[in-house]
């Protein structure tokens, strides 16, 4: 295998143009990214006939899982501290995979990042001295094969020394990874998956029907997309990796409350039918229904990998234990909102896939709704309300295809949601809200269309922090939010008696009195009763992405701070009263929490700016 990959690698100069470098150092400017810390585009051959790695076993998923573990053995006789093992797939990684950047300059030998990564001597402390070791590692179905690299040299500058077999699924293009979400309407579930199978080789759908009742087929519509939809690298250089095909099913006209069971299924046109595994769900309760109903809402949680890989500048330390910790709840979870900064890709495409297989048990079972942030939208030039270089090149392509939300327009992103008694507007903060904008006025329509008296609960989500905020970036800027956020929105929260309004971004948990306009209108901290009078604003974005340090000041409107990974969950026990609970990723316990009991006329209540004018006419 070595012999043949050398042949693969056969030496040529490598010589880039001004454009494909600058192309590459855009690549390798997110340091929220690990792989953006490996210069695959720099690396050179060193094959050595004596080093190997072997990787077992070579066929994977016999028992019809999509998540299996390898194990690597190798060996590289002038072993360093420095040597790594990358994990690519497809497995031909050589130069023949890299696009025509430039028809005069030969491309570099490899151009497609690895899909993770692991030090050599990360399980064997004698392997410098040795130069052999063994490692295991974790794959998830990803629609291809996979082949296993050595390198030495370190990240930064690296030397390819072996190269292993190949290893792959026994389906590579089985149906995986489906994804929950509410519909246009509050009695649709739409089921979203991915799959290697495009619509000139099956037809997909869902099998899906009442506990113990008839199952019927939903057909689902399929998307996909290619290197020249992204807006710039890494997506569409070292990033790129072909994302499938993403297949949307709308199950409709649910009974409420109701258990159904589902799988994904794929009819190849010679009639055999690839099926997944059997899942289930709860249909929606109707609005304003009075019962027990319970969300749990988050931001920015980003991925990790349970082999510990490719994580080696932590920056989602805490994203497994608040994915654990929900579904050891999931039971007491009826939906989730996770507001943006999703797995933190950056523009590694691969990586979109590496998270829907970490929420599976989540999504799969309860809607996982989404919202945009700044990972997954902002470009330059693109229209982005922010012009930074935060989505790595994505500029809003895969949270909008990957995950289907109630949106008028996916591109868009702003979208209202009804669960029984909540009412959710869902803004996105990465297009202007502003004053006169298209997304003020859905935020305006969708916060008067609540009928208080049947949806009591009325909540505000948002990435950006456009209420109250001690994050540190923010008061070094001389604010405790977005620029021109709560300026031109508070108005429309306080109107329309918004209870709580939630954000991710800042990588940390704090709550707020209710307030308005910088002043707490209720001197109650945990056992609200009656009118708030204002809005209680919530940083929820300590998902899992690295932490935030607090400002060194104090406000008084900022009742309870967090420095840790958490999340948040409500719970409505009828239309009078609801429970707010913080919880820690790493224990599940509750370390804030608060009551809001009321009535309806709490609700319809006057205070400052949230009633019209009246006359004094009999």
């Amino acid at each position: 295998m070595r012999m043949m990959m050398s042949g693969m690698w056969k030496s040529r100069g490598i010589f880039f143009s001004l454009l494909v470098l600058a192309t590459f150092q855009l690549a390798m400017s997110d340091e929220h990214q690990p792989l953006s810390k490996v210069a695959i585009h720099k690396t050179t051959l060193a094959l050595d006939e004596r080093a190997y790695i072997k990787a077992t076993p070579n066929v994977l998923g016999l028992t019809g899982q999509n998540t299996e573990w390898v194990t690597l053995q190798y060996s590289n006789p002038k072993p360093t501290v420095e040597d790594w093992i990358g994990v690519f797939s497809p497995a031909n990684f050589s130069a023949s995979t890299c696009p025509a950047e430039n028809i005069w300059v030969n491309p570099p030998f490899l151009c497609s990042a690895p899909i993770k990564y692991q030090y050599a001597n990360f399980s064997s402390s004698s392997y410098k001295s040795t130069g052999k070791a063994s490692l295991k590692l974790q794959l998830i179905n990803q629609r291809s094969d996979f082949s296993f690299a050595l390198f030495t040299g370190g990240l930064t500058n690296p030397k390819l020394v072996a190269v292993s077999n190949k290893v792959s699924f026994i389906n590579p293009n089985a149906p995986v990874y489906p994804r929950l979400a509410q519909g246009k309407t509050w009695n649709e579930m739409t089921v979203t998956w991915t799959s290697g199978y495009g619509i000139s080789e099956a037809e997909p759908f869902v099998e899906w029907g009442p506990k113990g009742g008839n199952h019927v087929k939903s057909p689902a519509g399929t998307l996909t997309f290619d290197r020249n939809t992204m807006c710039g690298a890494p997506a569409r250089t070292v990033g790129w990796r072909d994302p499938g095909y993403i297949h949307t099913s709308f199950l409709k006209e649910l009974w409420p409350n109701r258990e159904y069971i589902y799988k994904l299924g794929h009819r190849l046109f010679n009639g055999t039918v690839i099926w997944s595994e059997e899942y289930q769900f709860k249909a929606f309760p109707f609005p304003g229904q009075n019962s027990l109903q319970r969300v749990v809402i988050f931001g920015d949680m980003g991925k990790a990998e349970a082999d510990g890989s490719n994580e080696f500048n932590n920056f989602q330390p805490g994203s497994l234990n608040t994915t654990k910790q929900i579904i050891k709840d999931l039971k007491d979870v009826d939906i989730v909102f996770h507001i943006g900064d999703l797995c933190y890709a950056s523009g590694y495409i691969s990586q979109w896939d590496q998270f829907t297989a970490q929420i599976e048990p989540i999504a799969s079972t309860v809607p996982y709704m989404t919202a945009s942030g700044n990972h997954e939208r902002d470009w330059p030039g693109t229209g982005s309300f922010y012009g930074t270089l935060d989505s790595g090149g994505e500029c809003g392509v895969l949270s909008q295809t990957m995950f289907y939300v109630p949106a008028e327009n996916r591109e868009k992103f702003w979208y209202s949601a009804d669960y029984g008694m909540f009412k959710f507007c869902i803004a996105n903060t990465e297009l202007d809200w502003r004053k006169g904008s298209e997304q003020y006025k859905f935020i305006e329509n969708c916060l008067a269309s609540v009928d208080r008296q049947k949806q009591p609960w009325l909540i505000f989500l948002a990435h950006r922090v456009l209420g109250y905020s001690s994050a540190g970036f923010y008061v070094a800027e001389g604010s405790f939010e977005e620029p021109m956020g709560r300026e031109d929105l508070q108005y429309l929260w306080q109107k329309y008696k918004v209870d709580i309004a939630m954000y991710g971004h800042v990588h940390n948990y704090e709550r707020t009195c209710p307030v308005y306009q910088n002043i707490c209108t209720n001197k109650e901290k945990h056992n609200y009763k009656g009118p708030l009078n204002g809005t209680i604003h919530v940083v929820v974005g300590g998902g899992g992405a690295s932490l935030a340090e607090f400002a060194p000041i104090n406000t008084k409107w900022s009742i309870f701070k967090d420095y840790d990974f958490g999340f948040v969950k409500l719970t409505a026990f009828d239309q009078s009263n609801l429970l707010f609970e913080y919880k820690k990723s790493s224990d599940g316990q509750v370390y804030d929490s608060f009551t809001i009991s009321r009535e309806y006329r709490d609700i319809l209540a006057c205070t400052v700016d949230s009633c019209p004018p009246t006359t004094l006419a009999s």
